[in-house]
């Protein structure tokens, strides 16, 4: 098995279902009305998935459908799940999607935004297009420069950051670096030696 594959695997969490809050109500913002949740809501009724009870359970199942392990959820539905292609819903916006404001808040979700990113094969400008269109952009700009603190030269999240500068004073943080990112650690002792983001 390849080594990022097994990291990957061996740092999964479990998406905790816990909250029932929006994600805009713990960082002190308002929701909008959304042309992509509206589309969303007509893909999941064509590509639904058994065992997803909320829009964001069955975002991740696609997510993890694509590779996106970083996150998994318990119940998840296997081979029974046959997910959107990417023509149907892009990575892009994919992404975007799980970044919503009014997605429910379960901060794990957004590590596998993160992975997506990380990767560093999104198309920037229709991402940040997207972000745009569906005011995710605070979120991503706040992924952003947390990610960049792991990555400096990240080209991706440096994108991000410059595209949605901080605009707003949050009520609380979106997401903790260290969400994003895992450590190598030293041969010898407890501590890390570096960490790398999750790709």
């Amino acid at each position: 098995m390849d080594s990022s594959v097994s990291n990957v695997a061996k740092n999964a969490s479990r998406c905790d279902p816990g909250s029932s809050r929006p994600l805009a109500q713990r960082l002190g913002l308002t929701v909008h009305q959304s042309v992509l949740d509206r589309r969303l809501r007509a893909i999941e009724r064509a590509f639904p998935s058994p065992t997803a009870k909320t829009m964001e359970e069955w975002l991740l199942d696609i997510a993890n459908a694509r590779d996106v392990r970083v996150v998994q959820r318990d119940n998840a539905p296997g081979d029974s799940f046959a997910p959107p292609d990417r023509e149907t819903l892009s990575d892009e916006d994919l992404v975007v999607s799980i970044c919503m404001l009014q997605r429910l808040d379960h901060p794990q979700m957004l590590r596998a935004a993160g992975q997506f990113i990380s990767r560093g094969r999104l198309d920037v400008c229709r991402l940040i297009h997207a972000a745009r269109r569906e005011r995710a952009g605070v979120v991503l700009g706040e992924m952003a420069r947390q990610a960049l603190r792991v990555a400096p030269e990240h080209a991706v999240w440096q994108a991000l950051a410059a595209a949605f500068p901080p605009s707003h004073a949050l009520r609380s943080p979106v997401i903790h670096w260290q969400r994003l990112a895992w450590p190598t650690m030293h041969a010898r002792g407890p501590n890390a030696a570096r960490w790398e983001l999750v790709r």
